[in-house]
């Protein structure tokens, strides 16, 4: 059974709703990564404090700290039974970073999942939310500078994945219902679920 996912995709591609459904109905933890930062801040912990940090100056969270947040989270016991993350790796070194960490613990991930949307439907989608939630960084021009950079990225992880054979693409254009019956499909064929009576 699925227990360590990974889910990819661009930004307006839906993971962050996937995420949430795989997470429901697989009864795994769902962590994302800026949420995780917020609540460890929020918190106070070390790791919080030092992310806070970086994201307060506007920068990135470093990698290493990003890692040590995700250990330590997942060594909580609602974890345990699972977790997808979302948001994070977002490059190949954040993957590499990722493998290695988890493999110290005796641990891996077991599908990584990209949900694929073509541009100009993901162009449609943000500039749609941006007119219903006026986000300032899903203007079109803004929007199109972070897909081209999310791009690289994400092809990055893809291909790390896809060499360790554990990435699984899924068609992410249509309703939310669609994309997650498509999503769940998937990841059936590669771990079915086991049904409790």
């Amino acid at each position: 059974m699925l227990t360590r996912v990974v889910i990819l995709g661009l930004i307006g591609a839906g993971k962050g709703t996937q995420a949430v459904r795989v997470a429901e109905e697989r009864d795994i933890v769902h962590i994302s990564t800026g949420d995780m930062f917020r609540a460890a801040a929020t918190a106070g912990t070390e790791l919080g404090l030092r992310a806070r940090g970086y994201m307060e100056r506007g920068e990135l969270v470093p990698d290493q700290v990003t890692i040590d947040m995700l250990l330590e989270r997942i060594s909580e016991p609602d974890a345990e039974g699972g977790f997808i993350l979302d948001g994070f790796p977002r490059t190949g070194g954040q993957a590499e970073a990722l493998e290695r960490a988890l493999a110290e613990r005796g641990l891996g991930v077991d599908v990584v999942t990209r949900i694929e949307v073509p541009q100009e439907v993901l162009l449609d989608r943000i500039a749609k939310r941006a007119d219903l939630e006026g986000r300032t960084d899903d203007r079109p021009e803004v929007a199109a500078e972070r897909l081209r950079v999310q791009r690289t990225g994400i092809e990055d992880v893809a291909r790390f994945y896809g060499a360790r054979g554990v990435l699984v693409v899924v068609d992410g254009v249509g309703s939310v219902d669609e994309v997650a019956a498509r999503l769940s499909e998937a990841l059936d064929r590669v771990s079915p679920r086991v049904e409790t009576a």
